[in-house]
């Protein structure tokens, strides 16, 4: 299994999972707010995080990864796409949801309060 630690909004939200998952897997098994728009297909970058720690436990990007990554905001080296992200070994993972994904979470979830926003 593997240790996979969200952050965002201050806050963090950890889940174990089997070697095999990907990082927009992991979210979605403990609702931490990494958006989806296009299902988790490769075909956005809605999915997109930093991975901060653990990026050694994820297989390589592959080309297609890259493509979609060139044209998502605020790119890092850390930067992955969470529905491609997937994890090749066990240990501990963390990763910081950017803005773009929360973005996306919120647009795609209206009914989750969003904690950037006053209410």
């Amino acid at each position: 299994m593997a240790k996979v630690r969200f952050l965002a909004h201050g806050r963090d939200w950890t889940v174990a999972v089997p070697v095999g998952t990907s990082l927009l897997q992991a979210s979605k098994t403990i609702h931490a707010p990494e958006g989806d728009a296009c299902g988790g297909v490769c075909a956005c970058s809605t999915c997109h995080v930093y991975v901060t720690k653990g990026k050694e436990l994820l297989r390589s990007a592959e080309e297609e990864e890259e493509d979609i990554l060139d044209k998502a905001f605020d790119v890092k080296a850390t930067s992955r796409l969470g529905c491609q992200a997937i994890i090749a070994m066990e240990g501990d993972i963390e990763c910081e949801i950017t803005r773009e994904s929360l973005d996306a979470f919120y647009n795609e979830h209206p009914q989750e309060k969003d904690p950037r926003k006053a209410h």
